[in-house]
C-alpha cells in the first residue's frame, strides 16, 4: 500500500512543469471573484424560526408542556441518569457510523483491514 504523502510525491516528480507562457496565470486572473455567500444571515433565519415554532408548538399545546416538564422532574433520578445515557449512546452511534462513512477505505471494502 502506498500512502498520500509517497503517492503524492511521486506525482509530482513524475510529470515536470510544462511552460505555458504565463496563459494558466492570466485565466486565473479572468476568473470572476466568487462570492461570499453570508453564513450568519442563514444561520439567523434558521434560529428564528426554530424559536419561532417553538412559541406556536408552546402556544398549541395548551400548557401540555408545563406539565410534561412537572411529570419529568417527580421521576427517580435513576430513571433520569438511563434515560440520558441511553440517549448518549444513540448519538455517539451515529457519530461513528458518520465519522466510518467518510473515510476512504469504506468505499473499498476489500481494503480494510481487521
Amino acid at each position: 500500500m502506498i500512502d498520500d504523502e509517497t503517492l503524492d510525491r511521486q506525482l509530482r516528480d513524475a510529470a515536470p512543469y510544462i511552460d505555458d507562457d504565463g496563459f494558466t496565470a492570466r485565466v486565473i486572473a479572468n476568473l470572476p471573484v466568487a462570492q461570499r455567500e453570508s453564513r450568519w444571515l442563514r444561520a439567523m433565519i434558521l434560529l428564528g424560526l426554530a424559536i419561532l415554532g417553538s412559541g406556536i408548538a408552546y402556544v398549541l399545546s395548551g400548557g401540555f408542556i408545563r406539565d410534561g416538564v412537572i411529570q419529568l422532574s417527580n421521576f427517580p433520578i435513576w430513571l433520569l441518569l438511563v434515560f440520558a445515557f441511553g440517549c448518549g449512546l444513540v448519538v455517539g452511534a451515529f457519530a461513528v457510523i458518520f465519522a466510518i462513512r467518510k473515510t476512504p477505505e469504506v468505499r473499498d471494502l476489500t481494503r480494510l483491514e481487521f
